[in-house]
């Protein structure tokens, strides 16, 4: 049986002066970029060096949209109306085309950061929110979602092509939920057992939750958080377990 899975990071998160994580790096063993959008983090400068090394690497954009919150890096939640959450994402994902374009590329998906991806993975008010404001801008682009999530069913049915993500560096609740960050032993620190995890995943489409449990999971694509300690040699890592089980590397997006 042949395998294959996306590789994905959380990317341009710099901001000015500030640097945050090792874009160059990860984009030498990602096959997709989430690019940050300037809601939560980026400047354009950073956005648009970002994209011209995801040019150059041949890596697929996605649209990393956020709730406006810089300080807190897009991981607050935020109680925001419908049309404000539209029109954010349609104006972050907006920026992102125009920057794309100018160093030839396209973005050709979208994944929610932080809180944001959070919330919508299980509340339909926000989730419908972030689905109008794709549909407005470009219908074409897929969504992004936690694998399992009721967010995927609800992008299917309002037209909108999705593909389901794992995280090789945070652990799973046995109902399938990320662990909170809040919580002990939510980020995973060894490129070894993370490594081993998402093989098991990608082969037999299982991980093992927080418990102890097994837990069934189907994952079209695999996030290893850029900004995350160690986050290079924990996804170059996964990259070459994944090789060496006979799992190809491939952006989600040349098929669908």
């Amino acid at each position: 049986m042949t395998h294959q899975i996306d590789l994905n990071s959380d990317l341009g998160e710099g901001y000015g002066a500030w640097t945050m994580g090792d874009d160059a790096a990860m984009l030498a063993i990602v096959s997709s970029a989430n690019v940050a959008c300037g809601f939560h983090a980026g400047d354009p400068l950073t956005i648009l060096a970002t994209l011209r090394d995801a040019v150059s690497r041949g890596v697929a954009v996605g649209a990393h949209v956020s709730y406006p919150d810089r300080v807190g890096f897009g991981r607050r939640p935020m109680d925001v109306t419908s049309a404000e959450l539209s029109a954010d994402v349609i104006y972050q994902i907006g920026a992102l085309q125009g920057l794309a374009a100018s160093v030839g590329t396209r973005v050709t998906y979208v994944k929610p950061h932080g809180a944001l991806y959070n919330t919508i993975a299980n509340d339909a008010r926000q989730a419908d929110a972030v689905i109008a404001g794709i549909k407005a801008i470009d219908p074409s682009l897929v969504l992004m979602g936690l694998a399992g999530a009721p967010i995927l069913e609800r992008a299917k049915a309002a037209g909108l092509k999705t593909v389901a993500e794992a995280f090789g560096d945070r652990a799973y609740t046995p109902e399938g939920q990320l662990v909170s960050r809040r919580d002990p032993g939510a980020v995973l620190h060894d490129p070894e057992l993370v490594a081993a995890r998402m093989v098991r995943l990608a082969t037999e489409g299982v991980i093992e939750a927080i418990d102890g449990s097994t837990l069934r999971l189907h994952a079209d694509s695999i996030c290893v958080h850029g900004d995350s300690a160690g986050a290079v040699d924990m996804a170059h890592r996964i990259r070459e377990e994944l090789l060496a089980a006979g799992v190809s590397i491939t952006p989600f997006t040349e098929t669908k």
